[in-house]
């Protein structure tokens, strides 16, 4: 009996915890837990231009390691994590909208509407250009469901 309940409860929590081995992470990071492949993600909006993090300004949000070029940079973000993060978690914002989830290559971006976003390569990149506002939209719908892989 005990057996034959250990059996019952071990198929119901099969399920559930295959389906959390098939979600991607909130935040795209590599394999040490780095987002944006460690570039300052206030930067891109002030500079207007990628800037390489500090390992000294690093704050950890949503599971991964942020790092900032400045105390300054890191602060702003502290205070505003949702103003100042990526689109999309920092994923390949044309991938997103094509349902997929795909790297990126820290300096290939656009801040449209004080939001930044970027992409895996420059192909995608003028693409996405090309259409953005029509892409923005898809990615808006398929976000955050696009982090399940298993649909």
């Amino acid at each position: 009996m005990i057996r034959s309940l250990v059996v019952a409860l071990t198929l119901l929590l099969i399920p559930a915890v295959a389906a959390a081995e098939l979600r991607s992470p909130e935040i795209y990071k590599d394999f040490r837990g780095v987002a944006l492949k460690g570039y300052d993600t206030v930067a891109y909006h002030t500079e207007r231009k990628p800037v390489k993090g500090q390992d000294g300004f690093a704050y950890e949000w949503k599971d991964a390691v942020w790092f900032f070029s400045s105390a300054e940079n890191r602060d702003k973000f502290i205070a505003e994590p949702e103003r100042w993060a990526p689109q999309y978690g920092g994923y390949c914002a044309w991938a997103i909208a094509k349902g997929s989830t795909r790297p990126i290559n820290p300096k290939i971006f656009r801040i449209f509407n004080d939001k930044l976003y970027l992409n895996l390569n420059m192909k995608v990149h003028t693409e996405w250009l090309g259409e953005h506002n029509q892409f923005i939209a898809e990615a808006d719908g398929q976000w955050p469901d696009v982090l399940v892989l298993a649909k």
